[in-house]
């Protein structure tokens, strides 16, 4: 994983959604390793010019946040809003790039991300993602479908799966351990 390591998102060539990930996933490892969650890195990129916008990793700000929450909620900062409303501050080719299949279900209570990401309305044209979300939390993910039920593309972008896991479930007691 040495190249994740030295990630530079200034040399990241639009349309290389494999970097991207491999960016997210640097994002992933700063997150604390917990049994209770996993580390995910979220990278929200504007599809027309390459920039990138905000960028997210799990437990980043207060709370049980996820990479995701973190990145929109960073963005709504910078902009001075709510993160309910960064659909008036967002360019209309928007894509984001995380390194689990975005959540539809949160143990805590808190707003799944699919519920974050579908309230920004049609600026998010892509997901791109480079796990499914394993089922040791919530079965049945079904976060896939409703991404793609609300007309966003779904992309499943291959090649790190086992490094993200790796990350992933740094801090998850497995049988051996027990």
């Amino acid at each position: 994983m040495a190249d994740v390591a030295t990630a530079n998102p200034t040399e990241i060539k639009p349309g290389d959604h494999a970097a991207y990930i491999k960016l997210a996933l640097f994002l992933a490892m700063k997150s604390p390793p917990k049994p209770t969650n996993y580390r995910v890195g979220a990278v929200l990129v504007n599809a027309t010019t390459n920039e990138i916008l905000s960028t997210g990793y799990t437990l980043e700000l207060p709370g049980n946040t996820h990479a995701e929450q973190c990145c929109f909620e960073k963005l709504a900062a910078t902009h001075a809003i709510d993160a309910k409303k960064l659909s008036e501050v967002l360019p209309d080719e928007v894509a984001l790039y995380t390194t689990m299949e975005p959540c539809s279900v949160r143990l805590s209570g808190n707003l799944p991300c699919v519920d974050r990401i579908l309230g920004i309305g049609k600026k998010i044209k892509t997901v791109y993602v480079g796990v499914q979300e394993p089922e040791k939390f919530v079965s049945n993910n079904s976060g896939r479908g409703r991404v793609e039920r609300a007309g966003i593309e779904f992309v499943h972008v291959a090649g790190l799966e086992k490094e993200i896991l790796e990350v992933a479930t740094a801090g998850h007691v497995t049988e051996k351990d027990s």
